[in-house]
């Protein structure tokens, strides 16, 4: 039986077509690379934060025990629903049971990268990717960090500006340990492009051999990386000239995924307001994640091409 069904006969069926689709190959998520995401239940949740962790007290025998409290407040992660509506003509649905799982497969992993990617788009910087645009509600996203280092004058190498970003963290107010980096592509062309000096000047030699040519970095100067062009928001919006986040990728946010939902064939109606499915001849594929974050922002520092 195939897996889609159709009674409409004045759907002419399709020319053969090859096995496999080409797409664009994309990037994944970053955070999920460098970060755990945490169990969550549904809605709106507070975490509990410690301001001032508790210290310990050496007790001398027959001694009186001092008070050793700790003060605390809370944040709240709240849930974002990101969803893959695809439109695509209903003519797949005459061919056989091979091909159209072949279909719903390609379909279903198109839509589950553009979801991972959503992931970072709004935790980095709060933009929808199908706009392209900030989502004016949300306050709480990484690049929103008051540590920014600008890649000009004394930090316009790129690993120059690296070490600022990391300095930043790790010596600023609240200092945090630096657990990972975010690294635009653009980012680890130009540390593998940076070359070697000596008394004369620069040499031809790299001066990071092991990078490469920048190509899927996942180390530098022992820090883990992931690359992804989510980290400068594109293609989904105007390039954000951020080029690295740097910082506390374990504690310094929490992030979880709250629901999953099947993937789900559509076949009737008007799912995405582009029109009657029937009438359009055509069928729809959706798929939807509830995410749920809360980034600390001062434990990350950010890393910008200089406009």
């Amino acid at each position: 039986m195939a897996i889609f069904n159709t009674t409409n006969t004045s759907v002419l069926l399709p020319r053969e077509i090859a096995d496999g689709m080409v797409k664009k190959s994309q990037s994944l998520s970053t955070v999920a690379l460098l970060s755990q995401q945490k169990p969550m239940r549904f809605g709106k949740q507070d975490i509990i934060v410690f301001d001032n962790l508790p210290k310990a007290e050496f007790v001398e025998e027959g001694a009186d025990k001092a008070s050793t409290t700790g003060s605390f407040s809370s944040v709240s992660v709240a849930p974002h629903k990101a969803q893959v509506t695809m439109r695509f003509n209903q003519e797949v649905m005459w061919a056989d049971e091979d091909y159209q799982l072949g279909v719903l497969d390609e379909l279903a992993q198109a839509g589950a990268e553009a979801l991972s990617r959503a992931l970072d788009l709004g935790l980095y910087h709060a933009i929808n990717p199908l706009t392209g645009t900030k989502v004016a509600s949300w306050t709480n996203y990484a690049a929103a960090s008051t540590k920014v280092v600008e890649m000009k004058g004394k930090t316009a190498e790129a690993d120059a500006a690296f070490r600022a970003a990391v300095g930043q963290v790790v010596n600023g107010l609240n200092p945090a340990m630096v657990t990972g980096a975010a690294f635009d592509p653009k980012f680890s062309w130009a540390l593998s492009e940076l070359r070697r000096k000596d008394g004369a000047g620069d040499t031809s030699d790299q001066r990071y051999p092991q990078l490469g040519f920048g190509t899927n970095v996942s180390e530098f100067l022992g820090v883990p990386v992931a690359q992804g062009n989510t980290v400068s928001a594109t293609p989904e919006a105007t390039d954000t000239k951020v080029r690295a986040l740097v910082g506390d990728f374990t504690n310094g946010v929490r992030w979880g995924i709250q629901r999953q939902l099947p993937v789900e064939l559509i076949q009737f109606g008007d799912p995405d307001g582009q029109g009657d499915l029937k009438r359009k001849n055509q069928v729809a594929l959706r798929l939807e994640t509830v995410y749920a974050w809360y980034v600390f922002t001062d434990r990350f520092a950010i890393v910008k091409e200089a406009a």
